[in-house]
């Protein structure tokens, strides 16, 4: 077996995304020994991607606004399925993130009388994300960063982690990973370990996320022993760029509807009003502009119908796509030119102005965008506590996309940025603690590391093997085509026959060469993981039978209220198999269930 590196912690935080970098500052400012560990480039994470904004409470725009409608609109964006104790402490908090953000240097874009300025986005019913034109990761990640380094974080990037190591307790007692350049092997032993690793999106053909994003903390977690709930929710962004095929999924930023962009079809028409049933009458409207005053004056004239939650728009293209109403390239127009001066598109939007001048040749403020839905986020994930973000398994914790929870069965935009922050810290807050009372010095089985290292190892020993990226191109396949946006029995159960298949592949596969600078061997190491969480979608996604947030059954078009009232838990049972079991989702507490009931004034 190949010698080792060990590094010695209190806290390893794995993910330097805007939920790692925030748990790892907390951790830091209690005092731990602490570590962050990422598998790309500090300052890479996924989180910069995040562009539109970042939702809390403020009423800097919206005097009415409050973590009261904050929750409701969370809870309704989720159809219910939310944990409503993440809901309301998300609520409650991020108002503080944010303000704490701006202490540590983010510039945010301001109101005329020097406030932090709020935008519109889909499910929210006041303007209430915080944002930097349409580059709010970009700046959340920069300052978390920049604190981070100020308080001598220990950082340790191009570090892939394999596997969580536990003690003879059976407590979480660190992690085994290589460095991407050389191939070296590398041991973190820790007292508390918190995933804050992102997304899963890599498993889909078209996808907003990274190459980073291959389920790796979800999966970790489930081989741990840890509970995960909700995999089949996959939210699919309405509006990724569909040309060139280079470039396709990269997310366009809700920020453009926000800003007060349409969308329209082949025929020019704005079909979202099609798709609100209690807006059928808008369509014996003469002109857009007749729809638009009907609109203001029967539903809500703060939120378009393009700002509906990203389920319904993006069940919406897909329908107008496949009626055969679509772009050349299998999309629909995004149209904002006709709505708002260059001027303002190229203040309020600089990063969509260059990203589809540079990459697709299409000037923004002039003509529309082709935009499709594309892969964009996991509602499902690790199960955690609420109040401390403590797995199901001692010494772990977990923040960000990767846990499960606040979003339900669908997040609402701009949701995503304040829970990293509000749950980040959370988690910093609870492994400090969990470190400091855990005696003595965490021993991972050294078997442990043996047999993941043989594992990592095994692609080197075999020849004429399955290709690596033929493996994953074929899953990426497999999931875009029968787990998608829309969904059948059938086609699930074909897409767990599919993914048996692609595992006994994906255990044959074969590298050249040796680890170090090794991409193929990377993606090898990539696949378990991949693999693992697309079948958590898929059983999922086939036991929920009905639609409801990110899971559309074409053969159960209806929400069942039974299912409305549960989780599904998805557990590594006895010989390595998985299991699924429907949990009740805890009763709410009367005062809360009581703002649900209200009706927005």
């Amino acid at each position: 077996m190949p010698d080792y590196q060990t590094h010695d912690f209190d806290v390893v935080v794995i993910g330097a995304g805007g939920a790692g970098l925030r748990a790892a500052v907390e951790a830091k400012e209690r005092g731990l020994r602490t570590a962050l560990v990422c598998k790309s480039l500090l300052g890479k994470a996924h989180t910069v991607m995040a562009e539109g904004g970042a939702a809390a409470a403020m009423g800097n725009v919206w005097p009415e606004d409050n973590w009261q409608v904050h929750f409701r609109d969370t809870m309704r964006g989720g159809k219910l399925l939310n944990n409503w104790r993440m809901a309301q402490v998300h609520a409650q908090e991020a108002p503080d993130r944010i303000y704490e953000l701006e202490r540590w240097g983010a510039l945010f874009d301001r109101t005329d009388d020097g406030r932090i300025l709020q935008r519109d986005f889909g499910g929210h019913r006041y303007a209430r994300l915080a944002h930097v034109g349409d580059r709010t990761g970009l700046e959340l990640i920069r300052t978390l960063q920049q604190r981070a380094v100020s308080l001598d974080v220990e950082v340790f990037m191009e570090c892939k982690v394999l596997r969580l190591l536990k003690d003879a307790e059976g407590r979480v007692s660190g992690a085994l990973g290589y460095w991407r350049a050389t191939g070296d092997y590398v041991t973190f032993n820790a007292k508390a370990v918190i995933l804050a690793t992102g997304s899963v999106g890599k498993a889909w053909l078209y996808t907003s996320n990274s190459w980073e994003s291959t389920g790796d903390g979800h999966a970790m977690a489930l081989w741990a022993g840890a509970d995960l709930i909700d995999m089949e929710f996959i939210q699919f962004h309405p509006t990724g760029m569909v040309w060139p095929l280079s470039v396709r999924g990269v997310l366009v930023t809700e920020g453009v509807r926000g800003d007060g962009g349409v969308l329209r079809n082949s025929e020019g028409r704005r079909f979202m009003f099609d798709y609100i049933p209690a807006m059928f009458a808008a369509e014996t409207a003469d002109t857009e502009e007749e729809a638009d005053r009907w609109y203001d004056d029967h539903i809500d004239n703060r939120r378009p119908p393009e700002l509906l939650p990203r389920d319904e728009v993006a069940r919406s293209i897909n329908t107008e796509v496949k009626a055969g109403r679509g772009g050349p390239h299998g999309g629909v127009y995004l149209d904002i030119a006709s709505r708002r001066t260059a001027d303002y598109i190229r203040r309020r939007l600089p990063s969509m102005y260059h990203q589809f001048m540079e990459l697709a040749g299409v000037d923004i403020t002039v003509e529309p965008m082709e935009v499709g839905p594309t892969c964009h986020y996991i509602m499902g994930g690790v199960r955690v506590d609420a109040d401390t973000e403590a797995t199901t398994v001692p010494g772990l914790f977990a923040a960000g996309e990767v846990a499960a929870g606040l979003h339900g069965a669908n997040r609402l935009g701009g949701n995503s940025l304040s829970d990293l922050l509000v749950f980040g810290r959370r988690a910093g807050m609870a492994a400090s603690d969990f470190a400091e009372g855990r005696t003595g010095t965490p021993s991972p089985l050294v078997s442990e590391v043996e047999r993941a290292i043989a594992e990592a190892e095994a692609p080197f020993d075999r020849q004429d093997g399955d290709n690596p990226y033929q493996v994953h191109q074929d899953l990426q396949r497999t999931m875009q085509e029968l787990v998608g946006i829309i969904r059948t029995e059938s086609e699930l159960v074909q897409a767990l026959d599919e993914l048996d298949k692609l595992d006994e592949r994906a255990r044959r596969v074969s590298v050249p060469g040796g680890r170090a600078y090794n991409p193929g061997w990377n993606l090898a190491t990539d696949l378990p993981a991949m693999l693992t969480v697309s079948r958590l979608a898929a059983k999922g996604a086939l036991e929920r039978r009905e639609s409801r947030g990110g899971q559309t059954r074409d053969d159960y078009p209806k929400a069942d209220a039974e299912l409305g009232k549960v989780n599904f838990v998805q557990r590594l049972g006895a010989g390595g198999a998985f299991t699924i079991t429907p949990a009740p989702i805890a009763a709410m507490p009367a005062e809360l269930q009581k703002l649900l009931e209200e009706e927005p004034s």
